[in-house]
């Protein structure tokens, strides 16, 4: 196996000076440089990543653990962080918990124990205190993503969930809507949570009363599905709110086993929705997370927090987008036409 030492008489060149070729520590002279990188390539030497991490106590990698990497909001924002990392000159690590406490705990566990500079964590429904407790006394430094939490001692980035979810419900009531059947799901889940919140916030807002809403909350999505299909046998109930995709998805189907139908006698609305929506018949009104763009986010505060370790902690809250589509503005009665995004 090469040396370094092979490299350094091939090129005529000291020690030193492939090391800093290697490391990019000292400016070396192009001609220089070239004679460094042709005997790399002729001798075939590769570098020993943990010995150089040791010596420069950095690995260049950061890690990130999301709570489903199957739904798309989370896709979008593993390519946000991986994108923002390459471009940085970082290697990314990912795991994928799928909302278990205890392999949230491993994922987390083996990223530190892999040296990561970093760590990007979508926590899961279930994550335990333990775990935030543990993650407070690392010493590489942790960016919370999505789910957001009050009063711990990270930087966070997120989405403006709960002023959104009140502007959405600003423009159902507007276009004549009185009684929501809302699908909210796990709301231990602050994501979820600030959604149901500012539905709830919106329909105070319209003079509405709370006790006239259909709110379903749990984690069993075929419960979910089944009481909604219940519930939509009261044709009062006009709209209906899914609070992610997988919710969206238990929402049209239980619209479907109720004998209803989307637009044409209920509408709907969903956050987060599907890839490629307007393939869908109807299309269907969805409020966008900037999924991508919080990952990027994430990474450039993880960074900055690398280098100011003792700065204080900053939250970062990304403003939605709501898409309106089909699946609700059917319902518009005697109103101006609407522009095809409310931002």
């Amino acid at each position: 196996m090469a040396t370094m030492v092979d490299v350094a008489k091939i090129a005529n060149v000291s020690i030193s000076t492939v090391s800093h070729v290697l490391n990019g520590t000292r400016n070396v002279e192009p001609d220089t440089r070239r004679r460094v990188t042709d005997a790399i390539e002729k001798t075939g030497y590769r570098q020993d990543a943990l010995a150089r991490a040791m010596r420069r106590s950095r690995t260049d990698s950061i890690g990130l653990v999301v709570s489903d990497a199957g739904e798309p909001a989370f896709a979008e924002m593993a390519h946000g962080v991986e994108h923002a990392a390459a471009e940085q000159g970082l290697t990314l690590l990912l795991a994928n918990s799928a909302e278990d406490a205890d392999r949230e705990q491993r994922a987390v566990r083996t990223l530190l124990d892999r040296r990561v500079d970093g760590l990007i964590l979508a926590r899961s429904a279930a994550s335990t205190a333990g775990l935030v407790d543990s993650l407070a006394g690392e010493k590489a430094p942790v960016i919370l993503l999505d789910r957001l939490y009050a009063d711990l001692p990270f930087d966070q980035v997120g989405a403006d969930n709960r002023d959104t979810a009140r502007r959405l419900v600003a423009h159902l009531t507007a276009a004549g809507h009185r009684r929501s059947l809302i699908v909210a799901g796990d709301t231990r889940v602050p994501t979820l949570r600030e959604r149901l919140d500012g539905i709830l916030d919106g329909i105070r807002d319209a003079g509405l009363r709370e006790e006239d809403q259909v709110i379903l909350t749990g984690t069993d999505f075929g419960a979910l599905r089944t009481e909604a299909a219940s519930a939509l046998a009261d044709r009062d109930l006009t709209v209906v709110i899914g609070g992610s995709t997988p919710l969206a998805t238990a929402s049209l189907q239980a619209i479907a086993d109720a004998g209803r139908s989307t637009p044409r006698d209920v509408a709907f609305a969903t956050f987060d929705g599907y890839n490629h929506p307007d393939v869908f018949e109807p299309r269907i009104t969805t409020v966008r997370q900037p999924a991508f763009d919080m990952g990027t986010a994430a990474v450039r505060l993880l960074i900055e927090r690398i280098e100011s370790p003792d700065s204080s902690p900053r939250t970062v809250r990304l403003r939605q987008t709501i898409e309106l589509r089909d699946s609700t503005e059917h319902y518009r009665r005697d109103a101006e036409p609407v522009p095809a995004s409310l931002t």
